[in-house]
């Protein structure tokens, strides 16, 4: 068990995106998430349905209160010993609210784990936001709150990714086993937002890392899903069903999908893939499966532990490929928040 005793933190919090956990919850999360962006009702009430298509739940909290309760196991098992906290940036708990209970238990420093491996303005730069504005509604009694470096290249995200994969592709009939067509997924974004951070690039060196651990090669090709916002706006592509109709074009019979850009299963990987995708790729004729998230893989948790260590306790900073670690701290200006975002209206 590892000291506390030379450490300048005294807790971790868990930051997540949030989801609605009942029907009521809906349209409250959608408003909340879309505050001040003039989305118009009608594309609220489209995305909703999605959500009511499950009960109105978004699989997100349930996700991140295991992966808590992993962390929690994980940091006892073999420390260091912090408490773990868990604070949303658009659903219940909010992190504003988190933060004011850190504070009231005494926590004075504390680093963040936010559910996003990849950088760009709305997972990586916009969570500072979040911390900054919960501290400011919190007050002088809020903790100071370190983000933890990003983790796009670690092996702790990389190998769980490939087994996921791995087991995909274990599933299909024995002679599509080594044929497959490999989909990798992320959630797009506006090009203006990717032309000014590193999201795109990081995403293609993980798909790269990702197939090189498999045990046969696969052809595979990163596209995106899960675009909003006006048809005007140029968004990263293709998106996901335009791919399979070219993939299937080309004579491909059998597509393994794996969400990379995703840590856990969003509302994105339930709708966008399982009932769009899949339904795309039944009406082309394409076998489709589509991988884990990493999840609580054992290796992902422990992954988290590691980077507190960097953190902490000067562990080695663990990187696969050529562009080595993330740096704890982003660089000034990186990721800038495009002048006119479009309302993102699904996450969680």
């Amino acid at each position: 068990m590892l000291s506390l005793e030379r450490m300048d933190y005294d807790a971790l919090v868990v930051i997540g995106f949030g989801g609605p956990e009942g029907p009521d919850d809906v349209l409250p999360f959608l408003e909340n998430v879309t505050r001040g962006r003039a989305v118009p009702r009608e594309r609220l009430l489209e995305v909703a349905a999605h959500y009511h298509h499950f009960g109105g739940v978004s699989p997100i909290n349930a996700q991140t209160r295991a992966l808590v309760e992993a962390l929690r196991a994980e940091l006892a098992a073999h420390g260091p010993a912090l408490p773990v906290y868990w604070g949303n940036r658009n659903w219940r708990p909010l992190l504003a609210d988190t933060l004011a209970q850190m504070g009231a238990d005494g926590v004075r420093r504390a680093l963040a784990f936010v559910t996003s491996a990849f950088g760009s303005y709305s997972s990586c730069r916009q969570y500072l936001e979040d911390i900054a504005r919960a501290r400011g509604e919190v007050g002088a009694h809020a903790p100071v709150v370190d983000k933890l470096r990003l983790f796009w290249n670690h092996p702790g995200f990389i190998e769980p990714v490939a087994e996921r994969v791995e087991a995909a592709l274990a599933s299909l009939p024995v002679p599509s086993r080594t044929t497959a067509h490999l989909v990798f997924t992320a959630h797009s974004v506006p090009l203006a937002m990717a032309q000014t951070s590193v999201y795109e690039r990081q995403l293609e060196a993980a798909c790269a890392l990702v197939a090189e651990r498999l045990t046969s090669s696969h052809p595979w090709r990163l596209v995106y899903q899960s675009r909003s916002g006006p048809p005007s706006v140029p968004w990263l592509g293709p998106d996901i069903r335009e791919h399979l109709a070219t993939i299937k074009a080309a004579g491909v019979t059998d597509v393994v999908v794996a969400p990379i850009g995703f840590v856990s299963d969003h509302l994105e990987v339930r709708w966008d893939l399982d009932v769009e995708a899949a339904a795309r790729a039944r009406a082309l004729g394409l076998r489709f499966i589509r991988t884990d998230t990493v999840g609580v893989h054992p290796r992902f948790v422990g992954m988290i532990r590691e980077l507190i260590l960097e953190r902490t306790a000067g562990a080695p900073r663990r990187a696969l490929g050529t562009e080595g670690p993330a740096p704890d701290d982003c660089a000034p200006g990186c990721c800038p928040a495009p002048g006119a975002r479009p309302a993102p209206t699904r996450g969680a």
